[in-house]
């Protein structure tokens, strides 16, 4: 399989779920011309508790079946996949697409920033595989890093159960938590928590400044693209895509909610 890089040819996002949403929509805001390919991989979620060859695997299916899209970018938009998975993923786009991972551009954003000490939330595979702080502090050894799994955060926020009660409490849980006192700045390591962003700031009440993956991402996603010379300058409204290996009516709202318009979303075994 082998086709020349176009333009005005999609973006290919993957995550485990929801997630992705926000970096999808962060896209679209900042690149109206962009079209977007969507894959949510339900049937797997989540991906913070599966084994690294499961991610490895899982990544590599959705990387090829975005390549038969004939996408010109794939975004990992998923951090435990980004952690595990990424140089998997490169292989396999190989002069194909361009390969985006949601990390590095976080990292490089993180250690330009005024941070003596940041805090990283994300689930137990992003944080076990501890590679938002080797790579900050490869860059810069003087900012501390704290990390904490938090893996009740990405099946509550599936289930829906966001800016009530029940996240006030799990939230503030983690948040209070030893392994976090003393940061000034805080990433969101999971690219389903920038829709619990609000609840976050709010916690902190302006005394830690919280870093959104998804805004920082779209931005060098526009940046890679512009370089390239990949970037859609037609200027028509672009139908996006939305494939889930297993449909769920909660999923279908969600991706609603983010963009504003019913969406087409199509069910798409893999295996």
């Amino acid at each position: 399989m082998f086709f020349l890089m176009n333009k005005n040819s999609a973006i290919g996002i993957f995550d485990s779920g929801i997630g992705g949403l926000t970096v999808g929509h962060q896209i679209t805001k900042l690149m109206p011309y962009e079209q977007i390919v969507y894959f949510g991989d339900t049937k797997h979620l989540p991906y913070g508790d599966k084994s690294p060859n499961s991610i490895v695997s899982f990544s590599k299916d959705i990387s090829s079946f975005l390549l038969k899209q004939k996408c010109k970018m794939i975004v990992v938009a998923c951090n435990t996949a980004s952690a595990i998975a990424f140089n998997d993923v490169k292989k396999i786009c190989n002069g194909k697409a361009i390969a985006v991972n949601v990390i590095d551009p976080v990292v490089d954003y993180t250690c330009k920033s005024k941070t003596q000490a940041v805090g990283i939330i994300g689930t137990k595979n992003t944080i076990q595989s501890k590679v938002y702080a080797t790579k900050i502090n490869s860059n810069q050894p003087k900012i501390i890093t704290k990390s904490l799994a938090t893996p009740l955060l990405v099946p509550m926020i599936e289930e829906g159960f966001y800016k009530n009660k029940i996240s006030n409490t799990i939230l503030s849980n983690y948040l209070e938590r030893e392994e976090l006192k003393g940061i000034d700045h805080l990433i969101l390591g999971c690219t389903h928590y920038p829709l619990i962003e609000d609840e976050i700031k709010q916690y902190y009440d302006g005394n830690v400044k919280i870093i959104n993956s998804a805004k920082i991402v779209s931005k060098y996603i526009r940046k890679k693209l512009t370089e390239a010379n990949l970037l859609n300058d037609q200027i028509i409204n672009q139908k996006q895509e939305f494939h889930v290996s297993d449909y769920t009516e909660s999923f279908e709202q969600s991706a609603q909610h983010f963009f504003g318009k019913r969406i087409n979303l199509k069910e798409t075994r893999l295996i």
